[in-house]
């Protein structure tokens, strides 16, 4: 008998595997997306899917939101737990590999950066660690409370200004910003607070603070200034959380953004070519790209135009 024939997407596979390994597409490289392996080999897009799949099976690929596709860094040798250290004289200073909170916080940071929220867990950040799970519990009391400290810890690593610029509008877009910028760093951090049960952040009191100073400068009154904060805050954190919703969901189905839409397309132009959505038919042949960074600013603009208008000082009255 002749040999078995390999299936197209195992041969596709193996070639872009074959680059990732001879590190022709180093760690951080994006790989073909669907409609490039589509492209380059003439292959149907589920076949595509199928290839993209077969190689975050493997490990060697992960999606990053924003980016697409990227070739995963090498994994870390497994490690296991070490045994419990004898305990130290008191007042014996810590020796440089001991077990600390901060240590405890950025390797939970670092899995929920790379991997997601729902990856972080007491085992899992253990293991980075190479200590035993029950040792974490001496500095953390559970997840709720390692979770806390992780929001804590990214927000204080990135103050604001000591001094604020004088004008309420800027000094409100400056700290709009650098809220939208931890989102976009930390894709985990908005949907991990809450609105309605907001947990207590130290680092993030000197921004309430900043943001309720400008709004008072401005003329609005306590009440309106904290409300003005919440709208603006919840805002940023709205658009930010399809950050992580997209990093699950492009892990989940194997296709970024872009990839997704090409397969939705044929049935959405269906619809619109009944002629009864002549505006989101026009949009559709003409393309739009969804861009989040410009959907981000377009809006605080348009809120900040809002607020220039409060309070009303309304006609000029003689005193």
């Amino acid at each position: 008998m002749g040999e078995r024939a390999v299936p197209r997407y195992s041969r596709i596979v193996a070639e872009l595997r074959r680059r990732i390994e001879t590190g022709e597409l180093a760690a951080g490289a994006r790989v073909p997306s669907t409609r490039e392996i589509t492209r380059q080999w003439g292959v149907a897009m589920a076949t595509a899917s199928k290839v993209l799949a077969e190689l975050r099976r493997e490990g060697l690929v992960r999606a990053v939101p924003g980016v697409g596709t990227v070739v995963a860094a090498p994994a870390r040798p497994a490690r296991t737990a070490r045994p419990a250290p004898a305990a130290r004289p008191a007042g014996a200073p810590e020796g440089p590999g001991a077990l600390t909170l901060g240590r405890i916080v950025d390797a939970a940071v670092a899995v929920a950066d790379a991997e997601g929220l729902a990856a972080v867990s007491m085992r899992r950040v253990a293991a980075d660690l190479g200590v035993a799970t029950m040792s974490l519990y001496r500095h953390v009391a559970d997840k709720e409370d390692l979770l806390t400290r992780m929001m804590d810890g990214v927000m204080g690593r990135h103050p604001l200004p000591a001094d604020p610029p004088p004008d309420w509008r800027e000094a409100v877009e400056l700290a709009a910003h650098r809220l939208w910028d931890l989102f976009r760093r930390h894709p985990w951090l908005a949907p991990a607070l809450s609105m309605t049960r907001p947990q207590l952040i130290a680092s993030a009191l000197p921004y309430t603070e900043w943001m309720l100073a400008a709004l008072l400068r401005h003329g609005l009154d306590l009440q309106s200034a904290f409300t003005a904060h919440l709208t603006l805050l919840n805002y940023a954190r709205g658009i930010a959380v399809n950050l992580e919703a997209e990093r699950e969901a492009e892990a989940d189905s194997g296709l970024d953004s872009e990839e997704w839409m090409d397969h939705q397309e044929p049935d959405l132009l269906a619809v619109l070519g009944t002629g009864r959505f002549p505006a989101l038919d026009h949009l559709a042949q003409t393309g739009y790209d969804l861009d989040l960074d410009a959907l981000f600013e377009f809006g605080l603009q348009r809120l900040l135009d809002g607020l220039a208008a409060l309070p009303d000082p309304g006609p000029d009255r003689e005193g």
